[in-house]
């Protein structure tokens, strides 16, 4: 079977229903691969670009927390694939019916939508979460998933085994066949060869689909001992009954194109978490470098999102304070205006504006902010809609900062959307605007 007939023969769900506790205040009122990043993009806007460039073309996108915005996402950004052609992307909320509940683990989510795998013709399944950083052809995991006649097939990168407690960790022999699953450990087993480093889960599965009905219905049946979760129970229990599943080292698209004459690559894999405001915040500040960790100026596999209608991004020497626009390693996107402002390794949303002798550095100002004449924001991710005062200071005095918003360990500040500064609170979400109302649809 060849990749293209591979590729027709599977359906692919998107686990996006995550709360993202560890991103408050970014996922108050939207789930968590609904939050903005990069500037012009949101979280899921990687994974639905994979899945796209890959050659998927079934996809059901799980939601379930706060889904509205998701959801909007998708109709207003990747409404594009022809149904008469049996090509879609498309919501799949939790559905209630009979018992149904809200989803309970990833497991479940698939569990409680096994009619799709009954209605829809398929021989793979892949699972997928909208929430991680990176690019990937999984048509090569598919690939190898079939040629090793496997049951499931698990995504797998190297982490620092500082991180263990926060993956799933798999031990693999020589032939890549997983001998042991260890969810989110103390301590894990480590690389044979590579001390300090352990092999995570990605949180990336390909299933034969008959294996994955009979798995999930095992599971479904259990009253009790289950979390009806992938990491947690069903992919321990396939290891320990011998199945055969095998782990499929990461490759990252932006690596492979980046090798060397001797077949070396030239650049580390690069595969980011996102799950927690420091770890969201510094994968938003990779883009800012000289050469960024991720490309996202790739023409052979470009991140797709929703288009703004806005015009360019504009600098303006302000009259007749004289202050010049001073940008540096910094991200502008469409409708920006910056006004006599100094930005430095900052990300710009859509229809951002800073006005003359603001001063913004390693900030993340998302669409519709306002930076007012001589505001100072330092080390902050402000959220959509807020306007920052004349004079006011934000990540300058952390101390100040706490009393009114989330201050991370590390010292970075994220300001709620639309954050009133005159009554300290965030706004109601019905005095803000809907991003539908800046589209051109």
């Amino acid at each position: 079977m060849n990749r293209a007939q591979l590729l027709k023969s599977t359906l692919t769900f998107v686990l996006a229903g995550g709360r993202g506790e560890r991103l408050s205040p970014l996922t108050i009122g939207r789930a968590k691969p609904a939050v903005p990043f990069g500037g012009a993009y949101r979280i899921i806007d990687f994974t639905l670009s994979n899945v796209i460039h890959s050659g998927l073309r079934r996809v059901f996108v799980l939601t379930q927390y706060q889904a509205y915005s998701l959801e909007e996402h998708l109709r207003l950004a990747w409404n594009f694939l022809p149904r008469r052609l049996s090509q879609f992307i498309v919501p799949r909320p939790p559905q209630h019916g009979g018992k149904g509940s809200w989803y309970r683990g990833t497991a479940d989510a698939i569990a409680q939508n096994l009619e799709l795998l009954q209605q829809v013709e398929c021989d793979h399944v892949v699972i997928l979460s909208g929430d991680h950083i990176y690019k990937m052809d999984y048509g090569d995991m598919l690939e190898e998933h079939v040629a090793a006649g496997a049951k499931c097939t698990i995504g797998a990168v190297e982490i620092g085994a500082e991180d263990a407690p926060r993956f799933g960790i798999l031990e693999v022999d020589g032939e890549s066949r997983v001998i042991g699953f260890q969810e989110k450990p103390e301590a894990g087993t480590e690389i044979p060869g590579k001390p300090g480093r352990c092999l995570g889960s990605m949180g990336i599965y390909i299933f034969e689909r008959n294996e994955l009905i009979r798995r999930l219905r095992e599971d479904m049946a259990k009253t009790s001992g289950t979390s009806h979760d992938f990491g947690n129970d069903v992919l321990p229990a396939m290891v320990k009954d011998g199945t055969t599943v095998i782990a499929h080292s990461f490759q990252d698209v932006d690596a492979a194109s980046a090798q060397g004459p001797d077949g070396a690559e030239a650049a580390t894999p690069y595969w980011r978490d996102v799950g927690t405001l420091d770890a969201y915040f510094e994968a938003n500040l990779d883009l800012c470098k000289v050469v960024p960790s991720i490309n996202l100026y790739d023409k052979h596999w470009p991140i797709y999102t929703l288009w703004h209608n806005d015009p360019p991004a504009k600098t303006i020497f302000s009259e007749p304070e004289g202050h010049h626009a001073q940008i540096v390693d910094s991200l502008l996107c469409n409708g920006s205006i910056i006004s006599g402002s100094r930005v430095r390794r900052s990300i710009m949303g859509n229809r951002v504006y800073s006005g003359e002798d603001a001063d913004i550095e390693e900030s993340i100002l998302m669409h519709g902010v306002v930076v007012q004449p001589g505001a100072i924001v330092r080390r902050a991710i402000i959220d959509k809609w807020t306007t920052i005062p004349s004079g006011a200071q934000i990540g300058v005095d952390l101390e100040a900062d706490r009393k009114r918003f989330t201050v991370t360990a590390s010292g970075i500040v994220c300001v709620p959307r639309g954050y009133d500064f005159e009554r300290n609170r965030r706004a109601d979400d019905h005095d803000l605007p809907s991003d539908a109302d800046f589209v051109n649809v």
